[in-house]
């Protein structure tokens, strides 16, 4: 039980910190771009000409992303380099998760130094897109709304939609999205799981949506709601760090979110354009099968640092 007020008390310092499914430390989206942008610009003549020698769309032999690193199991900081962490940019923290692992991945691959951004999740592709990052990584859906903004390499993990209640909930027995009906429910701010998923389910009572991943988890943690609708792996994670919660998985039935493949498919954002860099991404993440990918989140979620092995 300790443990388990203990990881409340952690995700809602996250939350109160974060924007928007998370961010940086307390500054502004604007403020955090700006900052990133000075810190992976580099001198100039020097982006044209190491461009060149690599040839791969990284400039300087460094691929430079932007993440929350507040949306475990996907990312999140820590005070240390524990567990394979890096350094994140401008701060005292590590940023570790699925994201960092295949990161790392992708750097091994080509030959390159990894360099992480902490950003809200509202300038993760304004960031791309102004050239301060070169990739963002952090559990994006290959929307074609975002597409029309970014390129996408990968996808790099298929993450299929879930139900998150309590196991002691009226609807921890649900067979389907109709069992739903009449149940208080929220999900993330800027996800489909809010906008396409929860409008889904006739007569939930829908309320506001959570700032962020941790914000969400906490309002079905203290009761606040019902049920969550999110991800597989943002799921498995929520039950490593809460045994009395539960996954509600109707991806067997009929009954079930309708979603389609670019809803569940998740990639790698690149600005537009950069096909050296998409397809260097791409040599490496297409070579991975689903097992792979689901391997790597298993390993992500068993080292993340909100867990709870008391029961």
């Amino acid at each position: 039980m300790k443990k388990r007020i203990l990881a409340i008390s952690m995700i809602a310092a996250m939350a109160l910190s974060m924007t928007a499914c998370g961010g940086g430390s307390g500054s502004s989206a604007a403020e955090s771009t700006e900052a990133a942008a000075e810190t992976a610009a580099p001198a100039a003549g020097e982006s044209e000409a190491a461009a060149s020698a690599t040839g791969s769309g990284v400039e300087d032999g460094v691929l430079s992303i932007a993440m929350e690193c507040a949306y475990a199991p996907y990312n999140w900081a820590q005070p240390d380099d524990s567990n394979g962490a890096v350094p994140i940019v401008d701060s005292n923290q590590f940023a570790n998760g699925y994201d960092i692992m295949m990161a790392k991945k992708i750097c091994e691959a080509n030959g390159w130094k990894l360099e992480v951004h902490q950003l809200d999740w509202d300038s993760l592709i304004p960031a791309v897109q102004s050239g301060t990052v070169d990739a963002v990584i952090a559990g994006q859906s290959m929307t074609a709304e975002r597409e029309k903004q970014v390129d996408f390499a990968g996808p790099y993990l298929y993450a299929s939609i879930v139900c998150l209640t309590k196991s002691d909930s009226k609807f921890a027995d649900a067979k389907g999205i109709s069992d739903l009906s009449g149940g208080t429910c929220t999900s993330q701010s800027g996800t489909i799981w809010y906008t396409e998923c929860l409008p889904q389910i006739d007569g939930a009572k829908v309320q506001e949506p959570a700032e962020s991943a941790p914000a969400m988890l906490m309002a079905l943690e203290t009761g606040t709601v019902d049920f969550v609708c999110t991800d597989i792996p943002t799921a498995q994670g929520a039950v490593s760090a809460y045994p009395d919660m539960k996954i509600l998985d109707f991806s067997d039935t009929d009954d079930n979110f309708k979603v389609s493949d670019e809803d569940v498919n998740i990639g790698i954002s690149v600005r537009k354009g950069n096909t050296e860099l998409k397809d260097a991404i791409n040599d490496v993440v297409g070579k991975m099968t689903k097992d792979d990918f689901n391997k790597m989140m298993e390993d992500a979620i068993a080292v993340q640092p909100i867990s709870d092995s008391s029961n």
